[in-house]
């Protein structure tokens, strides 16, 4: 009998021919070309570096690039993720760790398309699926900025990511899923402010990337852009018509609120948004006002459902929380009364009535939570208010016994379901 080699089924070599060309349409989708390094210019016209300074505050780009005690704009903040842990780089001029030989195309590509100098993916916690709707102006602007801050010598610790994703290839397909590259055209029926501050909102200062929720591979969903999001472990509040605050939002409270974080009638800045107010606190008010007029028209005109938890709210901030008898009572009575009973004033032990307050009204209770353990101060260097941390003082069954009674008497709302794993997942780090 002659010899004959056994030739593979012809599906299994269809597959083999699928799977090779799925490999190598991966392989030019992940593959970018470096750009040269170059030297950058010595120095840059003063107005254009002021512009890309404002815009850097717009952007809060140095609370994700500036580690605690780390130097401004040197990277190495830890920002965690459901897919791990990933540093902020380093954007200082520093010619080995930072962008000091970055030419302006190699930022621009940065801020478009999410490629960094050498070629490699970035991962889009940098928010460059936001960035790269910045018109070329404001491109030129920030890059004279960060040319001109102070060079740092310092490399991040390594991303903490799970297994695939410490592949940057991979990344190509979430590009080409959810990257819609290029500036977006004015509205023309809008007035000149609401498109700035759609414009300012969205390519510079990103509220979406907090304030939406995202699917399973971390990307916005655009269907739902301000229906709330996630933020280091702090839910961010919805923005929509469904806004979580028992008070509305107007247009001139919630401007006043980005540039100080506390405004009449609603809670005070915690959490990531200290940062964010820290940053919108040193730009031109009309742009405050500009993303204000902005996000009202996402919020709407509260509904009669809206209003009539508003004026519940007001009613029971009208005085002192009513004592009860209970456990919770008597921990508010021992621990919150002698501020929050008060009503915010001009008074430095006065806080607001918490039937005001939004973390009760949100849809877990880890805001609130975080701000009982750990307290509000205000930044370094800032005055502000201040609020003493409790944890370490209240027990984890004293916080959930607290936690759901301001979430029934002064929310007037339904138990929290999950109240177990947000203690859980608020507690701190064993030392």
């Amino acid at each position: 009998m002659p010899f004959t080699t056994r030739r593979p089924p012809r599906r299994r070599v269809a597959a083999v021919s699928v799977l090779i060309v799925l490999l190598l349409a991966a392989f030019a989708l992940a593959w970018r070309p470096p750009l040269a390094e170059v030297a950058p210019p010595a120095s840059f016209p003063p107005a254009l570096v002021q512009q890309g300074a404002h815009l850097a505050s717009l952007g809060n780009c140095i609370s994700c690039h500036t580690a605690p005690d780390g130097a401004p704009f040197a990277g190495g903040r830890a920002l965690p993720t459901p897919f791990g842990t990933i540093y902020g780089t380093n954007i200082t001029p520093d010619p080995q760790t930072g962008i000091g030989r970055w030419s302006e195309a190699a930022f621009r590509r940065a801020l478009r398309e999410g490629v960094a100098r050498d070629g490699h993916l970035l991962y889009p916690a940098f928010p460059y699926d936001h960035f790269t709707r910045l018109q070329d102006g404001d491109i030129s602007a920030l890059y004279a900025f960060v040319m001109t801050r102070t060079p740092v010598h310092a490399t991040p610790p390594a991303n903490q990511l799970m297994f695939p994703l410490q592949f940057r290839p991979v990344i190509a397909g979430w590009n080409l899923l959810f990257l819609e590259q290029g500036p977006r055209a004015p509205q023309p029926t809008r007035s000149a402010e609401w498109n700035r501050g759609a414009y300012l909102a969205d390519a510079v200062a990103h509220c979406s990337a907090c304030h939406a929720p995202r699917n399973a591979l971390g990307a916005e969903r655009i269907d739902t852009p301000f229906a709330g999001g996630e933020a280091e472990g702090w839910h961010a509040p919805a923005l929509d018509a469904n806004a979580d605050s028992p008070v509305a939002w107007s247009i001139e409270a919630l401007a006043n609120y980005l540039r100080t974080g506390i405004v009449a009638e609603h809670g005070i800045s915690a959490g990531p948004m200290q940062d964010v107010v820290r940053s919108l606190s040193e730009v031109d008010p009309a742009d405050a006002q500009a993303i204000a007029s902005y996000l009202s028209t996402h919020m709407n005109p509260p509904g009669p459902e809206r209003l009539t938890r508003e004026a519940a709210a007001r009613q029971r901030a009208q005085g002192p929380l009513a004592n009860d008898g209970s456990a919770g009572a008597r921990l508010y009575a021992d621990n919150c009364a002698a501020c929050h009973d008060l009503g915010r004033g001009l008074s430095s032990n006065s806080a607001l009535r918490l039937p005001l307050a939004v973390a009760l009204y949100l849809p877990d209770a880890r805001n609130l939570l975080h701000v009982v353990r750990q307290g509000i101060q205000p930044l370094p260097g800032r005055p502000g208010r201040w609020m003493p941390p409790f944890e370490g003082t209240l027990t984890e069954d004293q916080l959930a016994t607290l936690a759901a009674w301001l979430r029934q008497q002064a929310a007037g709302q339904a138990p929290w379901p999950d109240l177990a794993q947000a203690l859980q997942d608020t507690r701190p780090p064993a030392p």
